[in-house]
């Protein structure tokens, strides 16, 4: 199956889980901590890789000890990392994560705001032979490069769009495919009295799928082709951190393995439930093993072939046949 570039953040969370958030400052003993990678765009990649994708990520990190375990944990994930660049004199970014029993958050992120913009290194002869562009909209320019070149070779160009990105959409939504966003950010960024006025907005510049995620509410979206609404799975919830970030690596990678519309949201709303299991953005990501188990029991349905194929999971059912 043909690879899927992602572009975009790259970061080193340090997560504690606590019982419940004080009602004032004071000291609180963790229940449990985790150090990993995290950034929207790298957990994306990872959720791909979990399921026997071929991601390479394109980003940009600080030439520090941080940068380094970024891209270590990047690496224990299958993720390609040959165009994670250490930037001379760049500070790797950083976030600490606190959730509460209930799985509520408390976020706090450091970025270096004189991290290089320039985009020229990066190698855009690899677009044409993908089969899909993913990014979270954290570097304008790495993605305007990889989407205006996508855009001449027909490749699929999906675009993950939260609070932080949604100020560059303007810049990108004419070389935009695939528009997913989040809630906030959907009813921030484009005007409509509902969501069939905000999607029907989005089909008016160009865009082919437009998609809201709603945590427990599910996915709604609109394409040209029909609309849906894809339920969330039910999961005891941990932590939430990065289940966004795997619904748009899932949904990517399913796209670039020729699924409909329905059947990508499908695979990615269970994927991004079951990475809710465990604490921090990456522990919880299925396999694809797990993710066709899973969906086979909530719905009675696997993974599509396409997905079984990537996972390798095809080739071992007919080595058992």
């Amino acid at each position: 199956m043909k690879p899927v570039i992602v572009v975009g953040y790259a970061a080193l969370d340090h997560l504690y889980r606590i019982e419940a958030f004080p009602p004032k400052p004071t000291k609180v003993r963790a229940l449990d901590h985790r150090e990993d990678g995290g950034g929207a765009a790298s957990n994306a990649a990872s959720a791909i890789a979990m399921l026997g994708g071929t991601p390479r990520l394109w980003s940009r990190v600080g030439d520090d000890e941080t940068g380094e375990k970024v891209r270590r944990a990047l690496d224990r994930c299958g993720v390609d990392t040959a165009f994670v660049v250490a930037c001379d004199g760049a500070i790797t970014p950083t976030a600490a994560i606190v959730v509460d029993a209930k799985g509520e958050r408390l976020v706090i992120s450091e970025d270096d705001r004189v991290m290089p913009m320039d985009a020229g290194w990066l190698p855009l002869g690899q677009v044409a032979s993908l089969g899909a562009v993913l990014s979270d909209l954290s570097w304008l320019e790495g993605t305007q490069a990889a989407f205006a070149e996508a855009r001449r070779h027909g490749v699929p160009t999906v675009a993950d769009i939260d609070l932080g990105g949604g100020i560059l959409l303007e810049r990108v939504i004419g070389l935009t495919d695939y528009a997913i966003f989040s809630a906030p950010a959907f009813e921030k960024f484009i005007d409509g009295a509902d969501a069939g006025a905000r999607f029907a907005a989005l089909h008016a510049r160009g865009v082919q799928h437009a998609g809201v995620t709603r945590g427990a509410r599910g996915y709604l979206w609109s394409g040209r082709k029909g609309a849906g609404e894809q339920q969330s799975f039910a999961v005891p919830i941990v932590d939430t951190t990065g289940a966004g970030d795997a619904f748009h690596g899932v949904f990517a990678l399913g796209i670039a393995s020729g699924l409909s519309d329905t059947a990508a949201a499908r695979a990615a709303s269970a994927a991004a439930a079951l990475k809710c299991r465990r604490l921090g953005a990456r522990l919880g990501l299925p396999t694809a093993i797990e993710l066709d188990a899973f969906l086979l029991e909530q719905t009675g349905e696997g993974l599509p072939e396409p997905l079984l194929a990537e996972g390798g999971l095809a080739a071992a059912a007919d080595a058992d046949a």
